[in-house]
This record gives structure tokens, sequence and C-alpha cells, in this order.
């Protein structure tokens, strides 16, 4: 393991390199914003009114509501941790087509969970509104904080999903351009050659066939049979 002598060897190091991108910003702030989501609506989620010992939804006693939160931001949360495992080997990539179709599906699933997370922020903002805060006991604070965070995650994840396009439009390839070059060398130097270049006809010997003058001509000759001339008796 090689350990940097300098702090400049260190800020030139692969690991704080990967960290200073802002592709990776962004996946670790996405994946801290999803944490405080899940965590806080398990923690403090569901807890007992004043009036019943039984146990509700802090968000207008909607169990559906917290089970919401804590679904999307516990695959949230391994959706980027997915990510960034998979951001670490990106430049062992090779084939052109694989990362473009990583990158298409980096964009394709943060616009996902940036139409998530709005739809979620809308669901949880609007059940909070028709809750009575006076009956609950705790939980009011981590509901406000569930619903913050997920606002947070609408942004982080646009974010990513402008990212992941950017990158997309930058180093996607043309496709099947290297077949193409090879198949447009290939015609050129097998195209036949025009009226005005001379053709390169084998030499005329007495063992070689002219193949020219036999594929113009619309028939076969065939051999003559030899004349039969009567001599005069002497």
């Amino acid at each position: 393991m090689h350990i940097p002598e300098s702090l400049q060897d260190l800020a030139d190091s692969e690991a704080v390199q990967f960290l200073k991108r802002p592709k990776t910003i962004a996946r670790i702030f996405a994946g801290v914003f999803s944490l405080v989501v899940f965590s806080s609506l398990l923690t403090d989620g569901h807890q007992n009114n004043t009036e019943s010992s039984r146990l509700h939804c802090v968000l207008n006693s909607n169990s559906t509501a917290c089970g919401f939160a804590v679904g999307a931001g516990l695959l949230a949360f391994l959706t980027c941790l997915a990510f960034l495992a998979l951001d670490t080997h990106e430049s062992r990539i090779g084939s052109s087509r694989f990362k473009t179709a990583f990158q298409l599906l980096d964009f394709i699933l943060a616009v996902l969970w940036t139409g998530i997370w709005f739809v979620g922020f809308c669901f949880l903002a609007n059940q909070w509104q028709h809750s009575p805060p006076e009956g609950l006991l705790l939980g009011s604070s981590s509901a406000k904080a569930a619903i913050t965070f997920t606002f947070f995650s609408v942004l982080v994840w646009a974010f990513q999903a402008y990212l992941a396009l950017r990158d997309l439009r930058n180093d996607a390839p043309v496709p099947y351009k290297r077949s193409l070059d090879e198949g447009g060398v290939a015609l050129t130097t097998l195209s036949p050659p025009s009226a005005a270049s001379p053709v390169n006809t084998p030499p005329a010997g007495p063992n070689s066939l002219n193949y020219a003058s036999s594929a113009l001509s619309p028939y076969v000759a065939t051999p003559k049979a030899p004349r039969l001339a009567m001599m005069p008796d002497n």
C-alpha cells in the first residue's frame, strides 16, 4: 500500500480525486438524505397518542405514508451505495458499449428517483398538514426531518440526473463507428475500377487465356472442321 509522503501527494491520490468528483459528492449527499428519511420514521414514525396505547403513524395515522418513506429511503440508500461501488471501477471499464449502458442506467434511475421523491414529498407534506400535532407524544421532529430531507432528495437526485446526462452526451461514442470505418475502408479497397482507369490485363502468351474477350463475346467460339478439297488427277 502506497503511503503519501506529503499533503500534495495525498491531494493527488486516486481516492481524494474520486471523492472530489461532483458525481461522488452528489451520491454521498443523496445517500445521507435517504438515510435520514427512513431512519427518522423507522425509529419514531409510529407512536401512540394521548387517548390510546396503539401505535399510529405520526403522519395523520397513515401507515402507508410511513411505509412509503421507510421503503423509498432504504432503497435509495442501497442504490447510492451500489452506484458508488460501480463508480470506483468506472475507469477500468474498457468496453465503450458497457460504459454507455452504465451511464444510461444512471440517468434513468436518477430521473426515476427524482419523480419518486417529488411524489413522496407532496404526499408526506399533505399527510403532515392533516395530522393533529397536539395528539402526539413524540415524533413531530422526526416527521419534519423526513419531509425536509425528502425535499432535499428531490434536488440532489435531479442534480445527479443532470450529471449523468452530461456524461452521456460527452462520453457516448457513435454506435458501431469502428465497424463503419472498417467497412468503408473495405468497400474503398474492393470497389471496381472506373472506366477512365486502365485495366491491368495479364500479358498475352501462347498459354494464356484472354478472359476479357471471352466475357464480352455473347457466344462461345467453336472450332471449325477442316474443308476437304478435291485434287485433280494428273
